[in-house]
């Protein structure tokens, strides 16, 4: 089994390169909304769509053989998710473009990276930090995807395909229950509050409304210093949830390998929908929308694929109404099995953390059933 781990690397390329580079994402995006709008809306096969459209848009848009065949692939893939979500294909920007081993080269010597554009090869340097370096050290990547970020600038992400390891059997498990209260509760006890970010974020949306709301009025000046300050603080607040996510991530796997143990997380899929058709107010709306839960269950899941670690995702369902100590479930909505943080079974009598009780279960195997037992 492979396993894909991304590189984002920033670009430095002279005035001419950067002219070169946009010309090419302008191109191959128009390529893209041509085969969009001149196929069968219905046609998801990307050999298909190319045999349609591969010799007009090689020669209309000035695209390299492999830039045809990319942008034809782009649509077929675009296709294919837009028609799962029940939804059309939007139109394409000139922000990315996919690149093979064609059109993409690294060389690690002098640490720069040969593109081909729509006005031919360009050799660009890379800027790289320590990470970076480690990771792309005596590799030979085949993949990458070019793109033009908000802030203006050009990044390379850079695909890195490595064998994933064999996750061995085994009969411990380590739960944990998401939430916007604690970020994550593990089995063990373990929990990471999510105050700090609750804060961050209101502490953002603030500033943010307060800056939007100035920046249509006042003097010229008033106006650009609230758009810079608004540039600046673009993607702060994301890099400090993808930060932490990152350190809860490394812990919970660090624990699971020391005590030889898979990692049981639920499953959140489509949560928000149907949170979002529940009556609530803006604000709420906006927390419950900018929670990370899944950006932190992948993180989880690459980290442990690469040690070894087993992950399951499980149904959620029942988990914060059922006691761990004896299974009884109390699905009767205000009772006083839970509340607030602590959880009060009817039952056995049991009470604590509602978060450690929902962390505390763990998967097992019974006639191919997955089903909930008490550790």
């Amino acid at each position: 089994m492979k396993q894909v781990l991304t590189i984002v690397v920033k670009l430095q390329p002279t005035p001419k390169q950067v002219t070169k580079l946009e010309a090419t994402l302008q191109a191959f995006a128009l390529a893209c909304n041509y085969v969009n709008e001149h196929t069968d809306p219905k046609l998801t096969n990307k050999i298909a769509i190319q045999s349609l459209t591969y010799q007009t848009i090689k020669s209309e848009f000035s695209l390299v053989a492999n830039m045809a065949v990319r942008a034809c692939a782009r649509v077929a893939a675009n296709r294919k998710v837009a028609k799962q979500k029940g939804k059309l294909v939007k139109r394409f920007t000139p922000t990315s473009i996919d690149c093979d081993k064609d059109l993409f080269r690294f060389r690690e010597h002098d640490w720069t990276v040969s593109l081909a554009t729509v006005h031919g090869r360009e050799r660009i340097k890379l800027k790289v930090g320590n990470y970076q370096r480690g990771k792309l050290k005596g590799r030979n990547p085949t993949s990458a995807q070019l793109c033009k970020h908000r802030d203006g600038q050009f990044y390379l992400h850079i695909q890195i395909k490595d064998d994933a390891k064999d996750a061995p059997v085994t009969d411990k498990v380590i739960g944990i229950d998401l939430g916007r209260r604690d970020i994550a509760v593990t089995s063990e006890g373990s929990k990471w509050d999510g105050t700090d970010i609750q804060q961050v974020r209101d502490q953002f949306s603030q500033v943010r409304a307060s800056l939007q709301k100035k920046a249509p009025k006042g003097t010229r000046t008033t106006r650009r210093r609230c758009r810079e300050i608004l540039r600046r603080l673009s993607g702060r607040e994301r890099r400090y949830q993808q930060w932490l996510n990152h350190n809860i991530s490394k812990s919970v796997v660090k624990r699971a390998i020391e005590l030889s143990a898979s990692i049981a997380i639920e499953d959140l899929t489509g949560i928000r929908e149907r949170t979002n058709e529940q009556p609530r107010n803006k604000t709420e709306r906006r927390r419950s929308n900018s929670w990370a839960f899944y950006q932190l269950r992948l993180f989880i899941e690459y980290k442990a694929r690469s040690v070894g670690v087993m992950v399951i995702p499980i149904s959620p369902a029942y988990t914060s109404q059922m006691c761990h100590n004896c299974l009884h479930i109390h699905p009767v909505k205000g009772k006083s099995y839970r509340s607030g943080k602590t959880f009060k079974c009817g039952h056995c009598g049991w009470h604590g953390d509602a978060d450690f009780n929902g962390a505390i279960h763990k998967l097992t195997m019974d006639n191919e059933q997955w089903i909930m037992t008490s550790p």
